[in-house]
Order: C-alpha cells, then sequence, then structure tokens
C-alpha cells in the first residue's frame, strides 16, 4: 500500500520531514494499526484525512520518543491503537491503552510520552465557522 508516512526524530518534532501522499482509497476497509510502522529510533505519522473541519492522523512511536508540550487551537482524540501511551494534559499524567480514547481540551498544554512502543489515531476537530 502507498505510504504517508512523515518520520520524526529524537524526542521532539524535527523539521526534517519525509512526507509521502497520504489519504486512503474509498469504500475499503483497512486495518489502522497496520497502515503505519515502527521503527526504531523514531516516530512515524500518516495523515489519512484533512479538511477544513479537522485532520485524522495515525502515528507510531518507538519506544521513549515523545512529543514535547505544545497547545493547539482544536480539541483532539487520541484513540491507543496499539501499546500504552503516557500523555500529561494540562499538568496531569494519565495512561491510556489499546482501546482507549482520550480527549484532550483546546488551549491545554499536553505532552505525549512512549513508555513502550505504541500505536494511535489522533483526530484534530476544528470548529467550524459559524
Amino acid at each position: 500500500m502507498g505510504g504517508g508516512a512523515v518520520h520524526y526524530n529524537r524526542r521532539t518534532m524535527s523539521s526534517e520531514l519525509n512526507v509521502l501522499s497520504g489519504g486512503l482509497p474509498e469504500s475499503r476497509a483497512f486495518d489502522l494499526a497496520g497502515l503505519v510502522a515502527y521503527q526504531d529510533g523514531t516516530v512515524v505519522s500518516r495523515t489519512i484525512a484533512k479538511s477544513n473541519g479537522g485532520t485524522v492522523t495515525l502515528f507510531a512511536f518507538d519506544r521513549g520518543q515523545e512529543l514535547s508540550e505544545h497547545t493547539t487551537p482544536f480539541d483532539a482524540l487520541v484513540h491507543v491503537l496499539d501499546g500504552e501511551v503516557e500523555l500529561t494534559i494540562g499538568g496531569q499524567k494519565l495512561s491510556a491503552s489499546a482501546g482507549q480514547i482520550v480527549r484532550m481540551p483546546a488551549h491545554v498544554p499536553h505532552a505525549v510520552h512512549a513508555s513502550e512502543r505504541f500505536k494511535m489515531l489522533l483526530i484534530l476537530v476544528r470548529e467550524l465557522a459559524r
């Protein structure tokens, strides 16, 4: 299957991105976790949908990788597909494992830490113009 992978390295988002074509063909069923592969020492992402209303991106984090604390102007939903993740949201730490979903509210600082390898589906929900 065609890739749509973006590779991050080290413990913060890198500006050195390897961007391939993304998206999914219509009217087909896919195993979400199988659409993004683990790579040693890095975070791999694949955007599978993007519109004015939001973005849907798959991530595969190798053990020890993280996204440093940041904020977004949108609510974000983290659906863990494989493994377990440590999230910090507004200074509060929590763990989520495969099959669980967590809402990270807009404008609240949050960070992601992979205590073990894990995959997630990240859904950014932009507020629609009224």
